[in-house]
């Protein structure tokens, strides 16, 4: 099985992105990525959002998601992927919060009690964090750039070894089934 490029994390105009949702696709889409998954933010939301993330463009896969706010929990960023029957949740960028890894534990526990987690993201806006690819978070580590512009575009991935199939490739992230890229390799330390 080869490797598909993609990006879990990609913000839009509708929300608080710069362009809309077919405009970042054809954008990844010339980068060489196979899939993205558009990810505005639910508190932001314009109408029609649903309705105008396209289900691919030319050979693009494009998944529908929302990255939701958990406000019991300082607001934490938490990224769902709807696929056409699994739904993959992301624990966003925890760099951006300046948790440690006993607090991202705990904060994934108690959301864990309402939704599962399925990974964590080691990139903040596309450039890694080393601290939180550590075996002491016991789950699958993304990369993502977390776009809101063209030039956000590019810098950070996931390549999953799985079939050309929206929830192939959901249940082969949940499983660990890929590495993660990157543009440049500065470290957050």
């Amino acid at each position: 099985m080869l490797y598909m490029k993609g990006n879990l994390h990609v913000h839009t105009n509708f929300s608080d992105g710069a362009h809309t949702p077919a405009e970042m696709a054809a954008i990844y889409r010339d980068l060489g990525y196979d899939f993205i998954a558009i990810t505005d933010h639910d508190y932001l939301l314009k109408p029609r959002y649903w309705e105008s993330i396209p289900e691919s463009n030319g050979d693009l896969i494009v998944f529908k998601g929302i990255e939701l706010e958990y406000p019991p929990l300082r607001y934490q960023h938490i990224g769902k992927i709807l696929g056409d029957e699994e739904t993959l949740y992301i624990f966003n960028h925890p760099h951006q919060y300046r948790l440690s890894i006993q607090e991202v534990n705990r904060q994934i526990n108690l959301i864990s009690r309402v939704m599962p987690i399925h990974c964590v993201e080691v990139t903040d806006k596309g450039i890694y964090t080393k601290i939180y690819d550590t075996p002491k978070i016991p789950l699958p580590k993304i990369a993502s750039d977390d776009a809101h512009t063209f030039e956000e575009c590019g810098r950070a991935w996931i390549e999953v070894q799985s079939r050309r199939e929206r929830d192939a490739i959901l249940r082969a992230i949940k499983q660990g089934n890929f590495r993660i890229g990157l543009k440049q390799r500065p470290a957050f330390i």
